[in-house]
């Protein structure tokens, strides 16, 4: 495996790089970086949690000239909070450097994005449709830009932003370097590539080398009306320290929330409802770990770069194969192990099998954990956290008080009373969710699973913001606006969805 000094990089870049905990690069940064620092357009198919953000935020930071206070890259994302997400690595990576990147998009204030953008950032992380409001505002100039990036090219295509693009590509000026990221690669996607890159070199990473190895995944087949008591049974069991667990709709994901709040979890939930302001409060406690339960839709966790999430639980079956890959690479990343649980009603196994299939990996059926073994291993983690605290020492503050206890106590009672009292015993508080209907399961064809790009509901989504039209047009002289509301016009289409 490669490392960082191999790409003989600028050396301010490796020590950012360095400080940030990475030694080895991983299989896409290996192909993707020396093809990158060449100059060639390339495109390169892999999915969240792979690493290729430093894969193409290397090669960009790297001919980035400082002292010039052009814009000189311009990344494309779907979401807030993946441009948000990548913005924050991009800014780690250049940081010894001096190199200043901005995220743009929709929800802010956009007299504060212009105030920003008077400090002359060298690099620009946005959506689609705010970077159009930009354009049409004349505050962010093209004529610098030396490297695009499209990143989830295949998501951006799901929510009808391929046309804004388009648009975009068009403006900047042609003697660039284009890099394209996607996890799949429809038809769509291979058009835009064709038009807009030059004799482009093609990397691939299969989802089985990506989030397999350190991620171990298990299944139980569940009856919806007990899902809920299993999964309370499986978060005192394993005591996860961060967790992620998917639900398919909204009101799903508010009432598991609610309802792991009831029985004693630190849990909130996120989806495409709730404001930026307030998503992006829950995503910080969670990173912080002041909550130790997520709950989320994929919509809300697409993107989502969270370091430390030891478990994921698929309270739902996700709709398709990719979905699945997506949402358990949420774990097991940096090189750390994570574990990955998927409940499964009896009508819903042929879908799991589907999965198998696409993943190449089995999925390996549990038995759903006693009562017992749930109050047990509560206990043993009382004992480990008492044991590390003796062993930590400086308990001269308490010997006192222990001493008068044992003249009136025996010290079995005193260290069992301590115990109990430590111990988070399983609530049983009677909880009620409203029922989901099984998956219906759609035969897929053969091989159909890496290339053909169709997500459940992408379709439809494309074809009501086909309709909706909008979006700006540099020339055309109307109103050109509608493109930075795109984000909340996506979570309303998914909710009709629903």
């Amino acid at each position: 495996m490669a490392t960082f000094y191999d790409f003989k990089i600028n050396h301010q870049i490796i020590r950012a790089i360095t400080e940030m905990g990475f030694e080895e690069a991983t299989p896409i940064q290996s192909e993707t970086i020396p093809t990158a620092l060449s100059g060639k357009d390339l495109i390169g198919q892999a999915q969240t949690g792979t690493g290729k953000t430093a894969a193409f935020g290397i090669p960009l930071l790297e001919k980035i000239d400082v002292d010039s206070e052009q814009i000189q890259g311009i990344v494309l994302a779907p979401t807030r909070e993946l441009a948000v997400q990548v913005a924050e690595e991009l800014n780690k990576i250049g940081h010894f450097k001096g190199v200043r990147t901005l995220p743009i998009y929709g929800g802010q204030d956009i007299g504060r994005q212009i105030k920003a953008l008077k400090k002359k950032p060298h690099v620009i992380v946005a959506t689609p449709g705010r970077f159009m409001d930009h354009m049409r505002r004349r505050t962010i100039r093209m004529n610098g830009i030396g490297t695009v990036v499209l990143d989830e090219a295949d998501e951006m295509l799901n929510m009808g932003f391929i046309e804004d693009i388009e648009t975009i590509l068009k403006e900047v000026p042609e003697e660039r370097q284009t890099l394209l990221f996607s996890a799949t690669m429809p038809k769509a996607i291979k058009s835009l590539a064709e038009r807009f890159l030059t004799n482009p070199e093609t990397i691939a990473v299969k989802a089985t080398e990506i989030t397999m190895p350190n991620i171990e995944q298990q299944y139980f087949e569940v009856p919806e009306k007990q899902k809920f008591d299993v999964l309370t049974r499986l978060l005192d069991v394993h005591t996860a320290e961060l967790a992620i667990i998917f639900g398919r709709t909204k009101r799903r994901v508010d009432e598991l929330a609610e309802a792991l709040s009831k029985r004693g979890y630190d849990a909130e939930g996120i989806h495409g409802d709730l404001n930026q302001a307030k998503r992006d409060a829950v995503i910080r406690k969670f990173k912080a770990g002041t909550i130790e339960v997520l709950v989320a839709t994929d919509v809300a966790a697409r993107g989502l770069d969270i370091s430390g999430v030891t478990h994921v639980f698929n309270f739902d079956i996700p709709q398709d194969p990719e979905s699945y890959v997506h949402r358990i690479g949420r774990t097991g990343r940096a090189g750390k192990t994570g574990l990955a649980i998927t409940f499964v009603t009896p009508r819903e196994l042929g879908h799991l099998k589907t999965i198998e299939k696409m993943s190449n990996k089995k999925i390996t059926r549990k038995p759903i954990p006693t009562f017992a073994e749930a109050i047990e291993s509560q206990q043993q983690t009382t004992i480990d956290t008492i044991m590390r605290v003796v062993n930590e020492g400086d308990l001269s503050t308490y010997k006192g008080f222990a001493e008068q206890l044992l003249e009136e106590h025996d010290s079995v009672t005193l260290l069992s009373a301590a115990l109990k009292l430590l111990t988070k015993e399983p609530d049983t508080t009677p909880i009620k969710l409203t029922e989901e209907a099984p998956l219906r399961v759609k035969k897929m064809r053969d091989g159909g699973g890496s290339g053909g790009g169709k997500r459940s509901g992408g379709r439809n989504f494309k074809d009501r913001d086909k309709k909706g039209g909008g979006g700006f047009r540099p020339r055309s002289g109307g109103s050109g606006g509608g493109g930075g509301n795109r984000s909340k016009e996506y979570g309303r289409k998914k909710a009709r969805a629903k």
